[in-house]
């Protein structure tokens, strides 16, 4: 009876630890992260991402949404994003936190709140480890959020130190995006392609020489055959030339070059969403959202060859512009797509303007002169209906635009109407907004939290309420590298 008892009890402590045993198999066996797409939609909420979904369906007659490729992932969830001494945070502060795990102070890139430290990136950890790295962007290379994979700078704004940094990074590939400020503020310093080509780069610019490119014999700087000269961001896709690589077209090249059996990190953002929603932009905004969405498409085709080693993170550092679906104007009624109408961003329209002004005004300028071009470019007053109150807003910026006869003496209250945009593009881009259902709450960021969307190994992670420093310290454990990064 007594050695009946006895095999009884071990049977039951061996039932009791045979799931534990297996569950530990189960992790020691889970796959790691070979290759990470990091996805980084500067300014894109949730807000922004339906806006696309709702358009998209809208373009097929549709009431409802059509998924975007970020849709497919299999996890989702949600990111707060205050700074350390901010809630409503900057790219730099956010870029920081989403690369390196740790909060920090507005405009600080790469190093801890006070500035006294810098702090190493995830991309950092996964050049350590063996794996190639490239930092892909529709903005300059050098602006925050690429910026706060490589570089450690007590501010944003030193272009020109963080290019250089960018040099010594040793990182693999670098693109889409230029340097701004290349030659340092005033122009007076040494250029630092000269100094990346010194440091083994190799300087390549447009698509045909970029496709040229068989394997990375050399680090390689891509940048596309058109950038602005002032920010040396690429054109948005709704200004893009024949001759300008879209991203997805980049990021498809990119992880051709990249790939190899050592694993890679690609961090890819789509920069000039947040341009667009700082502009309240609506069409613009739209077009960004949909480019980036395309390049999330390759990642997904690159994961179905290896979809136990590959991890997609698609997130963003904050949100932009405070876009609601629905405005006072429009009630419940929304007309979205009205937005195919724009055929150029609102900085294109007022470059267009600008022309116009410099040829006409102020002795032969009129309304009437430049209405053919806003017809043309908006769809105002042509595809879309305008009644009194959308013709007395254009008037009013017409005005303001062409003979500097501001609607209000004051500097802030023109600043509210107006966001320090031209003011004549600025109000076309709001009516078609305003007609179409979207409506907009500030120029600037918002605090309100962004999704995060994840597939490949530790997905699961990724899923519930999560913060912004969290995301790559849960990215290096599905690599099964360090957590600690400094």
């Amino acid at each position: 009876m007594r050695k009946l008892k006895i095999y009884l009890l071990l049977f039951i402590i061996f039932i009791q630890i045979l799931p534990e045993r297996a569950s530990a198999q189960d992790k020691a066996q889970e796959p790691k992260a070979r290759y990470v797409f990091y996805f980084i939609g500067d300014g894109m909420g949730l807000a922004q991402i339906n806006a696309a979904q709702a358009y998209k369906a809208a373009l097929q007659g549709k009431i409802g949404i059509e998924a975007l490729n970020m849709d497919k992932l299999n996890a989702l969830g949600l990111v707060s994003t205050y700074a350390q001494n901010r809630y409503i945070t900057c790219s730099a502060a956010a870029g920081t936190a989403l690369a390196t795990g740790q909060k920090t102070s507005i405009n600080t890139i790469g190093m801890n709140a006070d500035r006294t430290a810098p702090l190493n990136s995830i991309a950092w950890m996964a050049k350590k480890h063996g794996m190639k790295v490239g930092i892909i962007t529709t903005v300059s290379l050098n602006h925050a959020t690429p910026a706060a994979f490589y570089a450690h700078r007590p501010d944003r704004n030193d272009y020109y130190e963080i290019a250089l940094q960018l040099t010594e990074s040793n990182f693999d590939l670098f693109g889409l995006g230029g340097l701004k400020d290349a030659k340092g503020k005033k122009g007076d310093q040494p250029d630092a392609y000269d100094i990346a080509r010194q440091k083994g780069y190799q300087i390549v610019k447009g698509r045909e020489e970029f496709m040229k490119i068989n394997k990375l014999d050399k680090k390689i700087i891509a940048i596309n055959a058109n950038i602005d000269p002032e920010n040396a961001e690429v054109p948005v896709a709704l200004d893009r030339g024949p001759e300008d690589m879209s991203l997805a077209e980049f990021v498809s090249k990119s992880i051709a070059l990249l790939d190899n059996p050592n694993g890679f990190f690609m961090m890819v953002e789509g920069g000039q969403i947040d341009w667009a929603c700082h502009n309240n932009d609506i069409a613009t905004t739209i077009g960004e959202v949909l480019d980036f969405d395309q390049a999330i498409g390759h990642a997904l085709d690159f994961a179905q060859k290896h979809p136990k080693e590959t991890l997609i993170i698609v997130t963003a550092d904050h949100e932009t512009g405070g876009l609601t679906i629905g405005n006072a104007l429009k009630h419940y009624d929304s007309d979205f797509g009205w937005i195919r109408h724009q055929k150029a961003s609102q900085p294109a329209l007022a470059k267009m303007f600008k022309e116009y002004k410099n040829r006409f005004c102020p002795a032969n300028c009129s309304f009437d002169g430049i209405w053919p071009i806003i017809q043309e470019k908006t769809g105002l007053g042509k595809d879309i209906p305008l009644n009194e109150f959308d013709r007395t807003q254009l008037q009013m910026s017409f005005r303001a635009s062409m003979l500097g006869q501001m609607p209000f003496p004051s500097e802030e209250a023109n600043y509210l109407l107006f966001g320090g945009n031209d003011p004549l593009a600025l109000m076309v881009t709001r009516i078609i907004a305003q007609k179409a259902g979207f409506g907009w709450t500030t120029w600037s960021h918002t605090g309100i939290p962004v999704p995060v969307r994840a597939q490949g190994p530790g997905q699961k992670s990724f899923e519930g309420f999560i913060d912004n420093k969290d995301i790559p310290h849960l990215i290096l454990k599905a690599m099964g590298l360090p957590q600690n990064l400094n």
